[in-house]
């Protein structure tokens, strides 16, 4: 890999014990470091040149990281992987909810994160920033103009909220999309319904887009969090298709 191929990961982080181990770790990975210390610094630094991924601490000295990540989720859509001490359920959650792509808590090995930031760099392509017409995944496309929906080549016919669901979780390949989020978009944020109304669509939708809805492949179940769709590739079909 040529030098100015290398990804670059801006690391936001203020304990120097951390900040030497993980650039040097990083850079025998080749990876490209650019260190920020404060969320103020973090922000400057993003806007003067934005990297290829972010690797971003919670706890910060001036403002929390959590803030940080709305403020660059507002900006753009690079991949973002925040880090903690904290282990707990909930910081998981707020972190995904603001924006986050992913988490590590620490301590952690540099072997995890290598392959977290490796994962989200696979993924930022996939991503889409709300403006193309049609998603597609494969045999599965989404026409957003036309409000139509094909898989294998035949038409789909999804209600009005399974067509917005599908959508945003398409439109969000390979993220994990909070129960919250997925609420507030796609009933609105005053909803105050059983929250199991999602439960039930995600079900709908597995039932027509699955082979095996019991055992999902494109539309997964991020335990406690909320819903991921993993976009299916050629070669795993058959591989599904082997098995």
């Amino acid at each position: 890999m040529a030098p100015e191929s290398r990804p670059e990961v801006l690391v936001v982080e203020d304990e120097d014990s951390f900040v030497e181990a993980i650039s040097s770790g990083l850079e025998q990975e080749r990876f490209r470091v650019r260190v920020a210390r404060t969320g103020a610094e973090a922000i400057e630094s993003f806007d003067a040149s934005p990297p290829d991924v972010v690797l971003l601490d919670i706890v910060l000295p001036d403002v929390s990281g959590l803030d940080v990540c709305r403020a660059i989720r507002r900006r753009s859509e690079v991949p973002i992987i925040i880090v903690t001490a904290r282990s707990g359920e909930v910081d998981t959650i707020v972190g995904l909810e603001v924006g986050a792509d992913d988490y590590v808590a620490k301590p952690f090995r540099m072997r995890e994160l290598v392959a977290r930031l490796r994962a989200a760099l696979r993924r930022a392509p996939a991503a889409d920033n709300g403006t193309s017409p049609t998603l597609s995944s494969h045999d599965l496309k989404l026409d957003r103009e036309r409000r139509e929906v094909t898989f294998r080549g035949h038409p789909v016919k999804l209600p009005l909220k399974e067509f917005d669901l599908l959508e945003l979780l398409m439109s969000q390949a390979g993220k994990v999309v909070t129960r919250k989020v997925l609420i507030e978009r796609i009933w609105g944020p005053t909803y105050v319904g059983d929250t199991k109304t999602l439960d039930v669509h995600i079900k709908r939708l597995r039932s027509r887009l699955e082979d095996d809805p019991t055992s999902p492949t494109r539309i997964v179940t991020i335990r406690g969090v909320g819903y991921r769709f993993d976009p299916i590739t050629i070669e795993a079909e058959a591989m599904a298709v082997e098995r």
